[in-house]
């Protein structure tokens, strides 16, 4: 009973959406620990921190992670909004990152930063170009 409601569960969520909740999930952890217990070196997040406190920020990242959390359900190519979001949001931490490293030089290892939040995002943009692959089928292949 139990198998069989998880490969439901895989067959409606399929390849991107699983990829979808976990980005999600990420998304809404990660803001979660800005809001309530924001990172000590904030010296990679100054420009940033100029539009918004990092709590604000804290909960763009969890209304990313929720935007892709619902559309992991939605049907292959109408999942985009979970896509954008998550990509938009690790796109302006992976900038502010980079630029506080060169050419501000107020963090040395702010170029660290900025490649995993840019990997980060990047997995969206190429997923979000995926096809889910044809279903499958119930039966093994016959072996000849």
């Amino acid at each position: 009973m139990a198998a069989a409601a998880a490969r439901r569960l895989r067959q409606q969520l399929g390849r991107r959406g699983a990829l979808l909740t976990m980005k999600g999930v990420i998304a809404i952890g990660y803001g979660s620990g800005q809001v309530i217990q924001p990172t000590g070196d904030q010296h990679g997040l100054a420009l940033l921190l100029k539009l918004m406190p990092l709590h604000a920020w804290g909960w763009v990242w969890v209304a990313a992670g929720v935007v892709a959390l619902v559309s992991a359900w939605l049907p292959s190519r109408r999942d985009w909004p979970g896509y954008v979001a998550v990509w938009l949001v690790a796109s302006a931490w992976a900038m502010a990152s980079l630029v506080s490293w060169w050419p501000l030089h107020e963090s040395p290892r702010g170029w660290v930063i900025s490649t995993i939040f840019a990997t980060f995002g990047a997995v969206c943009l190429v997923a979000i170009g995926w096809d889910e692959p044809p279903p499958g089928r119930s039966e093994p292949p016959r072996e000849t």
